[in-house]
């Protein structure tokens, strides 16, 4: 409860501030919107030239987007650690943070969320909709349930690798690019991995785990029942890789030096 009350402070705060300067929040939100959208095309003119993607049609694909906007959106708004070294590592502010009786990943979430990416989750609903309905998708009422453990399952393989990337800061005080580069890789997860190379679907899959994001559980959901094993096991995935950043993040701030003088 003492956590709960916590993030709820928090929340309350982050929202006075942003309304405080509301065209800045909706240029964001519209600046989102927009991003979205340029890759919705991309997808699109893909199928202008070939009706299927490796066996998947286009409405399946843009079902498939629209699924992993959705995780996507909620590890945006509450893990937005991209300058997380620079910031807390090199400029020393990971010393405030550990004055604190909270955990410290837990504060630094709460100090860098940007609640309005969770309009990206509306987005991806409304999209999948579309897209449902143009293939004429039937849903059993357990469905809605399994959506949203599949959701937080992807969000959780999100937060799961970035955090660990962002880990690697406690040992290593140096600016480092590999967060951009890792984002970059993530978005390999938009779409099915069979229509990858060998090597690239086990690192998708078992290595960096972004197909659970996207293709993996939007197969539920698109009936694909060669898929399903790997569908269920999203939530797992998703809390196995989380638990395993906890721990590298718990000790690498044992590792901590400081940001000296």
């Amino acid at each position: 409860m003492f956590y709960v009350t916590v993030f709820l402070q928090y929340t309350a705060q982050y929202l006075k501030t942003r309304m405080a300067y509301r065209v800045d929040m909706m240029v964001e939100i519209l600046s989102d919107l927009l991003f979205q959208g340029v890759n919705l095309i991309f997808i699109l003119i893909v199928f202008g030239h070939t009706q299927l993607l490796g066996g998947w049609t286009k409405d399946e694909i843009i079902f498939i987007y629209g699924f992993f906007l959705v995780p996507f959106a909620i590890f945006s708004a509450f893990f937005n650690i991209w300058d997380f070294n620079e910031r807390y590592i090199v400029k020393g502010e990971m010393d405030r943070v550990l004055t604190r009786p909270v955990h410290s990943l837990f504060q630094i979430i709460l100090e860098r969320m940007e609640l309005e990416s969770l309009f990206g989750a509306v987005t991806g609903i409304a999209v999948m909709l579309y897209a449902g309905v143009r293939l004429d998708l039937s849903l059993s009422w357990w469905d809605p349930f399994v959506f949203i453990v599949m959701v937080l399952g992807g969000s959780l393989v999100y937060a799961g690798i970035f955090v660990m990337l962002a880990s690697i800061g406690f040992w290593s005080d140096s600016r480092t690019d590999i967060m951009p580069m890792m984002y970059n890789i993530s978005n390999y997860g938009r779409y099915p991995v069979d229509i990858y190379n060998r090597v690239i679907r086990y690192v998708l899959t078992w290595i960096l785990p972004f197909a659970f994001v996207g293709v993996y559980p939007s197969a539920y959901f698109l009936k694909k029942s060669e898929w399903y094993g790997y569908a269920l096991l999203t939530p797992v995935i998703g809390i196995a890789f989380f638990t395993l950043a906890i721990l590298v993040w718990n000790i690498g701030v044992t590792k901590y030096r400081g940001a000296g003088n």
